[in-house]
């Protein structure tokens, strides 16, 4: 009784090609870990790059009402009251909300010192900073740029 239709051989051949089918358990395992590690890292960068993207707004929006505070004092020769007068000066199309605070009321107004000739009269604004208490990822404050 050689040959292939033997009854055990054929149920050994299909025990075997069932066992071969499919995953293990700890395949399966490895795989799913593998993907949440991959996963977890991905999201780590994706905050890293959104922080980054709102880090080089805030640079630029600071850049920006620091030139029109500079122009408004080259052109009037003082400095602006406030930071709504570069906006109703025409300096600015509209104060820009803080990426970080997610308002344009937050900025912090550095005033000029007071002239000892004219110790009544209003300084006015020399310098703009954000209003945010989070530190960059660099580890310096927003407040402080």
């Amino acid at each position: 009784m050689t040959g292939t239709n033997h009854p055990r051989s054929e149920s050994r051949r299909q025990r075997d090609a069932a066992g071969r089918a499919g995953f293990t358990i700890i395949e399966l395992l490895v795989v799913v870990s593998i993907i949440v590690v991959l996963a977890g890292m991905a999201m780590a960068q994706y905050r890293n790059s959104v922080t980054l993207a709102s880090e080089s707004v805030l640079r630029t929006d600071l850049f920006r009402m620091r030139d029109a505070l500079d122009q408004y004092y080259a052109d009037k020769q003082k400095n602006a009251p406030a930071l709504d007068a570069l906006v109703t000066e025409g300096y600015l199309r509209q104060l820009p909300k803080d990426p970080f605070t997610n308002s344009a009321e937050t900025w912090q107004a550095i005033p000029a010192e007071a002239d000892p000739g004219n110790p009544s009269a209003d300084p006015g604004v020399v310098n703009v900073k954000s209003g945010s208490d989070r530190a960059a990822l660099d580890g310096t404050r927003y407040a402080d740029w």
